[in-house]
């Protein structure tokens, strides 16, 4: 009996998933997490739940059915296919279609986030950790969380340390 695990969508389903899922959506937290810190700006929250929710609809659609596709034998790099793998092929597509309406929305998000104009302050996450650092605006959690939002250009001289005063 042939592997057609290596030779259907089974394995474009798995490797899109893993890099969608892992890769891409990290970069969207990583954007979410930093934007605020970089340009000084917030971003709008409520559309930034709704961008993360319909990318997470979207590529779900988009690559789950695709493991269905790749056990029931349908082989990759064909451009014509039986129509017995016309219905997943279709969610499929239909989920690729919603991950595109979630880029835009996120293209929205960015627009947003650069003519609101609404400022965040230097600790804006207020994220307590195993050890804080007291100033006098509020506890942070690493140096960076001390910096005005945006950093000024050439804040420190020399490489920031801490010193432990216990």
């Amino acid at each position: 009996m042939k592997d057609i695990g290596l030779l259907t969508y089974y394995v474009v389903a798995h490797f899109h998933y893993v890099l969608s899922m892992g890769a891409v959506f990290a970069l969207f937290g990583g954007f979410y997490y930093w934007i605020g810190k970089m340009t000084g700006y917030a971003y709008p929250e409520k559309w930034g739940k709704i961008h993360f929710w319909v990318m997470f609809i979207g590529v779900n659609l988009t690559f789950f059915p695709q493991h269905f596709l790749g056990l029931a034998g349908f082989p990759r790099r064909y451009n014509d296919f039986p129509d017995a793998f016309a219905g997943w092929n279709y969610l499929s597509s239909f989920g690729s279609i919603i991950s595109v309406i979630a880029v835009i929305v996120f293209i929205y998000v960015v627009y947003r986030t650069f003519t609101d104009n609404i400022t965040v302050g230097r600790n804006y996450w207020h994220s307590p950790q195993f050890f804080e650092i007291d100033t006098d605006v509020s506890p942070v959690t690493s140096l960076e969380w001390v910096q005005d939002s945006p950093p000024g250009i050439h804040t420190a001289n020399e490489l920031a340390y801490l010193v432990s005063t216990k």
